[in-house]
């Protein structure tokens, strides 16, 4: 999966879970500050990803450094080159 690729899938699951408009979706975009997401919506965002990707996120100190959609992109990314993830 290309980096385009992930970018496209957290995108479209973030999309459909919690109801924002596409353009919203940009990687510079905070996910609290500009996206509107709450704590709650985090762990409901983790499990949109695991299941977008069909595996689990086992890392949580990593992911404490996410705060915007392009941390992860480039999260997921990682995840793939590490061949952690069926990205």
């Amino acid at each position: 999966m290309t980096n385009d690729e992930i970018a496209a899938t957290v995108n479209r699951a973030i999309a459909e879970e919690f109801e924002l408009a596409p353009e919203r979706l940009r990687p510079e975009a905070h996910i609290r500050d500009d996206l509107g997401l709450d704590s709650l919506d985090i762990v409901d965002l983790v499990i949109v990803i695991e299941k977008a990707f069909g595996f689990k996120l086992t890392n949580r100190e990593a992911m404490m450094d996410i705060r915007t959609l392009g941390d992860i992109h480039a999260f997921i990314a990682a995840l793939r080159d590490k061949g952690e993830a069926g990205a």
